[in-house]
């Protein structure tokens, strides 16, 4: 087994497909799933997503999941301070990697290093720079199972929102929209793929507008396990 290593788990598309490709090339051990959940919301910060369907995706990835209260609104300052108590948590149990399921986004990457910069543990972005008109076909061909839970309506319309990420959509997608919306187009909710022992029973709920952004609920396909409605936020 390769280095102990935590996985930046946003509960989308990316990060699960990085937890695939991880667990192909065996060079790392992925030892738990790290998530910002909006405390006030309880849901998964940027994605909107329920924490109990989080927790339900990590079981079904075989992974503990290391959950990161933040408050909203959240400083950069406060964010920082809870990240810094995960790499506290992750030297204390002999973690060295920290993974990621960035893109192509230069900023956000030299962002990462420098928080991890001295920390002990070494950024490890395994997707980093694979063309992602072929990476979302890639992962729409490898079983990959997600719904769109977030849309910029500034840059896909509205519509998209609770939409399947499949082969229709790609063929949909407006020219300027990067296919695995890196630049913030949407977010997505994965339920589904080959890094999951199992695919969760989930269905599209309510669509919201909120805070200049589109909102879709993922809940559970079974309406008696579904929880009252939480408030969507994004940050």
């Amino acid at each position: 087994m390769g280095p102990r290593t935590l996985l930046s788990w946003s509960s989308g598309k990316d990060s699960a497909w990085t937890l695939r490709v991880m667990r192909q090339q065996a060079e790392y051990d992925v030892v738990g799933l790290v998530t910002t959940i909006n405390s006030a919301a309880e849901r998964v910060a940027m994605h909107a997503v329920r924490t109990d369907l989080l927790a339900a995706q990590a079981a079904a990835a075989g992974l503990p999941l290391w959950s990161v209260p933040i408050p909203s609104p959240c400083s950069n300052a406060q964010y920082e301070a809870a990240m810094r108590a995960v790499v506290e948590r992750a030297r204390a149990e002999a973690v060295t990697a920290f993974a990621f399921g960035d893109l192509f986004l230069a900023d956000v990457r030299a962002y990462r290093e420098r928080q991890l910069d001295g920390s002990g543990l070494t950024p490890v972005f395994p997707l980093w720079l694979r063309p992602t008109r072929e990476l979302a076909r890639e992962m729409v061909a490898g079983g990959l199972r997600a719904y769109l839970t977030c849309v910029d309506p500034k840059q896909l319309p509205a519509r998209f929102a609770g939409r399947a990420f499949d082969g229709a959509l790609l063929d949909e997608l407006p020219t300027h929209v990067d296919p695995c919306g890196e630049r913030g187009e949407f977010h997505t909710f994965a339920y589904g793929g080959p890094m999951f022992r199992r695919d969760l029973a989930v269905a599209v709920g309510e669509i919201v507008e909120r805070d200049g952004f589109t909102f879709a609920d993922v809940v559970p396909s079974d309406p008696t396990n579904r929880e009252a409605p939480k408030e969507f936020a994004r940050d």
